[in-house]
C-alpha cells in the first residue's frame, strides 16, 4: 500500500481540523460521545467517531482511502496524554496533539 502523503503544512492542517470540527462535527455529537475520538477528513469534512482511534480511522479510510485525517477526542484539549515517572520519582505529564 502506497503511503498518503501531507499535503498541507503543520499549522494549516491543524486549522483544517479545528475549523471542519467546530463548523461541521461539533453540532453533532452527544454527551453519549465524551471521550471518544473522531477521524476528520480535513478535505472533505466526512469523518467516523468511536472509542477506539484506530477503528475511527480505519473506518474513515475504508470510505476516504485518500483521506487528510485529523484526529481529536470529544470534550479533550488534547487526544493524548503520556504520564511516566520522573528521576527523582515525581509524575510527569506530556499532552501530545
Amino acid at each position: 500500500m502506497e503511503a498518503r502523503k501531507p499535503r498541507y503544512g503543520v499549522r494549516e492542517f491543524a486549522q483544517r481540523g479545528q475549523i471542519c470540527y467546530e463548523r461541521v462535527i461539533r453540532s453533532r455529537i452527544t454527551d453519549r460521545d465524551a471521550g471518544k475520538f473522531v477521524a476528520i477528513d480535513i478535505d472533505t469534512g466526512s469523518f467516523e467517531i468511536d472509542a477506539d482511534d484506530y477503528t475511527a480511522t480505519e473506518r474513515l479510510l475504508n470510505r476516504q482511502p485518500h483521506a487528510q485525517i485529523w484526529l481529536c477526542r470529544v470534550g479533550q484539549k488534547t487526544t493524548y496524554r503520556v504520564r511516566g515517572w520522573g528521576a527523582k520519582g515525581g509524575t510527569h505529564t506530556a499532552r501530545m496533539g
